[in-house]
C-alpha cells in the first residue's frame, strides 16, 4: 500500500487525479503499471474487488426504507390515522412524517433524514407493524441518527428545530404539524398566544384558540335508512244485510334496511380497553354508594367561577372532587396503592396521579393529573382543561394516560346516578359520581330544604380493602365536599 502511494507521488500524479482517494485506502492490493500510451491514457492492473474506481466519494439518490421504531410500552402495532406527507413531497430531518394511534395513545412519527418521499406503504387506518417500512425516502446522504428521533409525542412538540415564519414585521416559530392544524381551520398564526419555549406555538395553543372560537360538535351517528312499505287500497265488498262487515287488513311488513352488516377490527383504545377489562374482571369487587350535598360547594363554586375565568381557565366540580380524593388518600394510602401479579406485595404510591375518565370519540380513556398532592384547586382545574382539549381531538401522548394511582370517572355529564365502575389495573380502587340532582331534603331544623345532591359509586379491590376502610375514605371525601371551608385545613 506505501509502495503504491510513493509511486502515485513520484510520476504518476496525473494519473492519480483520476483514482479516489477513498477507494484508493480502501483497497489490499494496487499494482500499477508503467503506461503504454501517454499519461493521460493509463492502463491499469487492479487486484481487490473494486473493478472500477467513481470519482464521487458519496453516493447520490440512495433510496431508503424508514422503518417504524419501537414505539415502547410492548406495543407492536399501531393504526395510521393521518398522513402529513404523499410521494413526491420534500422532507428534512424532524418533519412530520405521519401520526398513528396505538392502543394507549397518539404519537407523531418525524423524518430522520433530508430527501425525497417515494412511496407510502399504508393507506388510512391500515395497521403497521413495528420494525417494518413505513415510508421509502431518497437522500443523498444517510446520518446515523438514533431511533428514539423517529417518535414525538403529539401533545408534546419538543423538537429543537423551528419553522419560522414571517408574519406582521415579527417572526412566529412553530413546528410544520402546528402550522398545518392552524392552516386548515383558517387561523392566523399570529392570532394565537404562543406558550412553548422561546415563543413557540404549541399544538394545544391552536385547540385552545379553537376552543375559545367554537364549541365542539359531535358527528351525527349513521342511522339505517329504512323505507316503509307502499300503501295499498284494496276493495272491501258491501256484507249482506244482518251479518256484521268482515273488514280484510293487508298483513304488515317489516321495513326494509337497505344498509348491510360490517365487521371491523377492534383498533386503538377500543382495543386496549378488551385488554384492560379482561384483567380487571379478575379482580374481587366490592361496591359502596352514597349521596353527597353539594348545595355549600355549587355557591362557592359560583363565586370562583369568575375568578378563573380571569385566569383563562373553566372551573367545573371535578377539580374539587379530585383535590378532595387526595386528602381523603393521605389518611388511607391504601387505597393509592398497588399489588403484584400473585397478590403477594403491596407498593404504596407517594404520588396521587389521579385519572379522569373521558369519552372521547376514539373511545374511552383515562388520563390523569399527576401529583395532586402538590397541586392547587386552580393548577387541577387548568391540567383538566388540557386534558379535556386533548382528548376531544384524539391527541392525549403516553405519558397523559399511563402512571394513574386513583380514579375518578364523572358518569354524570352523560346521565345516571349510580353506577358500578370497573378498576383499572393495576389500581385498587375507582370512583363514580353521577348526575346532580335538586331534590328536597330536612335540614337540622327539620324543615324541609332545596339540595343538590350527588351520588357516588366506590369499587375496591376485596383481596386488600375491606369495607369499613372504603366507607371511612368515602365518609372523609363527603365531609370536604359538604363542608369545603374544611379543606382549607389540610390544603398544604
Amino acid at each position: 500500500m506505501a509502495a503504491a502511494v510513493t509511486a502515485w507521488r513520484s510520476g504518476y500524479r496525473s494519473v492519480g487525479r483520476l483514482i479516489c482517494v477513498r477507494h484508493l485506502r480502501s483497497c489490499s492490493k494496487v499494482n500499477l503499471v508503467r503506461p503504454v500510451y501517454p499519461v493521460n491514457r493509463s492502463t491499469f492492473k487492479l487486484n481487490h474487488r473494486h473493478r472500477l474506481f467513481r470519482t464521487t466519494a458519496v453516493s447520490s439518490g440512495q433510496v431508503v426504507q424508514f422503518k417504524l421504531s419501537d414505539i415502547g410500552e410492548g406495543i407492536t402495532e399501531v393504526t395510521v390515522k393521518e398522513w402529513y406527507v404523499k410521494e413526491g413531497d420534500t422532507v428534512s430531518q424532524f418533519d412530520s412524517i405521519c401520526e398513528v394511534q396505538s392502543d394507549k395513545a397518539s404519537v407523531t412519527i418525524t423524518s430522520r433524514y433530508d430527501g425525497v418521499i417515494k412511496k407510502l406503504y399504508y393507506n388510512l387506518d391500515d395497521i403497521a407493524l413495528v420494525g417494518k417500512p413505513l415510508v421509502d425516502i431518497e437522500t443523498d446522504a444517510i446520518k446515523d441518527v438514533s431511533a428514539e428521533e423517529d417518535i414525538v409525542e403529539t401533545p408534546a412538540v419538543s423538537h429543537e428545530e423551528h419553522t419560522h415564519q414571517e408574519i406582521k414585521g415579527h417572526k412566529t416559530q412553530a413546528t410544520p404539524a402546528v402550522r398545518r392544524l392552524a392552516m386548515e381551520n383558517n387561523i392566523k398564526l399570529s392570532e394565537i398566544v404562543a406558550t412553548g419555549k422561546d415563543g413557540r406555538i404549541l399544538k394545544e395553543d391552536i385547540l385552545n384558540f379553537i376552543a375559545k372560537q367554537t364549541g365542539a360538535i359531535l358527528p351525527p351517528s349513521p342511522q339505517a335508512e329504512i323505507i316503509p312499505p307502499a300503501p295499498k287500497s284494496e276493495f272491501v265488498p258491501a256484507a249482506p244485510k244482518g251479518q256484521v262487515p268482515v273488514i280484510s287488513l293487508p298483513l304488515s311488513r317489516p321495513a326494509l334496511v337497505t344498509e348491510k352488516d360490517r365487521t371491523e377490527p377492534l383498533k386503538g383504545f377500543h382495543k386496549a380497553m378488551v385488554k384492560t377489562m379482561s384483567a380487571a374482571l379478575k379482580i374481587p369487587h366490592f361496591g359502596y354508594c352514597d349521596e353527597i350535598d353539594l348545595t355549600q360547594l355549587a355557591q362557592l363554586r359560583n363565586e370562583l367561577k369568575p375568578v378563573a375565568e380571569t385566569r383563562g381557565i373553566k372551573l367545573s366540580f371535578m377539580p374539587f372532587f379530585i383535590k378532595a380524593a387526595s386528602l381523603g388518600l393521605l389518611h388511607y394510602p391504601v387505597l393509592n396503592s398497588s399489588v403484584d401479579e400473585n397478590c403477594q406485595n403491596i407498593t404504596y404510591k407517594a404520588a396521587h396521579n389521579i385519572g379522569i375518565a373521558m369519552d372521547t370519540q376514539g373511545g374511552l380513556v383515562v388520563p390523569n393529573v399527576k401529583n395532586v398532592q402538590a397541586c392547587s384547586i386552580f393548577e387541577i382545574a387548568a391540567e383538566i382543561n388540557r386534558l379535556q382539549t386533548l382528548g376531544s381531538t384524539g391527541q392525549l401522548g403516553t405519558k397523559d394516560l399511563t402512571g394513574g394511582t386513583f380514579t375518578l370517572s364523572n358518569i354524570g355529564t352523560i346521565g345516571g346516578t349510580y353506577t358500578k365502575p370497573v378498576i383499572l389495573p393495576p389500581e385498587v380502587a375507582i370512583g363514580a359520581i353521577g348526575k346532580m340532582q335538586v331534590l328536597p331534603r330536612f335540614n337540622a331544623k327539620g324543615e324541609v330544604i332545596r339540595a343538590q345532591i350527588l351520588n357516588v359509586s366506590w369499587s375496591a379491590d376485596h383481596r386488600i380493602i375491606d369495607g369499613a376502610t372504603m366507607a371511612r375514605f368515602s365518609n372523609l371525601w363527603k365531609s370536604y365536599l359538604e363542608n369545603p371551608a374544611s379543606m382549607l385545613l389540610d390544603l398544604k
